[in-house]
């Protein structure tokens, strides 16, 4: 089917790559030229600008939008939603906060234009073993898009998890969730350097996917940094956040719920801006691997 996508960073780019390989239409934009070449020269229609790009697409409309949450994405909605026609639907795929997709939805309800929040994970591996997708909207119009969640995701890898704000409150979770498991792989690994003992982390790392119950994608990832570099030498223990952690610590605070494992994981990640921690160098050093975030050199 056709879509129109804008935002192609290191995420946004790669999912256009995989719609093409899917055999879906493309018109794409992005505000450097460079990346719009690049998905081009792979078979997407580029646009010139917002304009361009809603005047290329057939109705009834649908715009992916894949850039940095908050300001950023609201900006990009209030500049697509002029152009689009009643029925057209844009799509929030970023990182944004659940309320705002909430309330998004609300205000393009009442111009006539649909709405469907995203939570999209997989980082730069997704092209090669697809996105899982966690869908908030409509369930006809989840239905309608089902054909470009299916070619992003694996198998089983996409899911309509409820109406507007549901996506992107999953997403939430699994981020706070994601801080947490990191925060436990780099404590030990931190208490194993500590030990004495002359390990290899890379051998270790390789060996705990081999049948143990802390086997993992991180661990597989885990393997491959200190395979690079055994001492991560090169990175400083320093671990940004993009928002998602503090936002489902504040959220489990509103509801009540108990959530210190959270919210330390958090806490240990503010931590890690003052004095350099081994800890925060394994954190730093797997989300490079997974999503391609930038790190600190030593």
């Amino acid at each position: 089917m056709q879509i129109g996508f804008i935002g192609l960073g290191r995420m946004g780019k790669n999912m256009v790559f995989r719609l093409l390989q899917g055999g879906h239409e493309v018109v794409a934009f992005n505000r450097s030229p460079e990346p719009v070449r690049e998905v081009v020269a792979k078979g997407a229609v580029g646009a010139e600008s917002i304009e361009d790009l809603c005047a290329r697409l057939k109705g009834p409309r649908v715009v992916w939008i894949m850039v940095p949450a908050g300001e950023v994405t609201q900006k990009m909605i209030d500049e697509v939603a002029p152009h689009l026609h009643k029925g057209d639907l844009i799509i929030d795929g970023g990182n944004s906060f659940y309320k705002d997709a909430v309330r998004r939805s609300g205000e393009l309800e009442a111009k006539g234009l649909r709405f469907m929040d995203v939570g999209t994970s997989g980082g730069v591996w997704g092209l090669k073993v697809g996105y899982c997708l966690m869908i908030g909207g409509g369930k006809t119009d989840f239905e309608q898009l089902e054909p470009v969640f299916k070619t992003l995701a694996p198998k089983d890898g996409y899911l309509h998890t409820g109406p507007a704000g549901a996506g992107h409150f999953v997403k939430m979770i699994h981020n706070g969730i994601e801080y947490g498991m990191l925060e436990a792989i780099g404590e030990g690994f931190e208490i194993m350097k500590a030990s004495g003992y002359p390990l290899d982390f890379a051998k270790i790392s390789h060996l705990w996917n081999q049948g143990s119950v802390v086997r993992s994608w991180l661990m597989e990832l885990a393997e491959i940094a200190f395979g690079k570099d055994p001492d991560l030498e090169s990175i400083r223990g320093y671990v940004g956040d993009s928002g998602e952690g503090r936002w489902t610590v504040t959220d489990a605070l509103e509801k009540d719920v108990p959530a210190p494992v959270l919210t330390l994981a958090l806490l240990a990640r503010l931590r890690s801006r003052q004095d350099d921690s081994y800890t925060a160098k394994v954190i730093a050093a797997l989300r490079n691997e997974f999503g391609a975030h930038p790190v600190k050199k030593a």
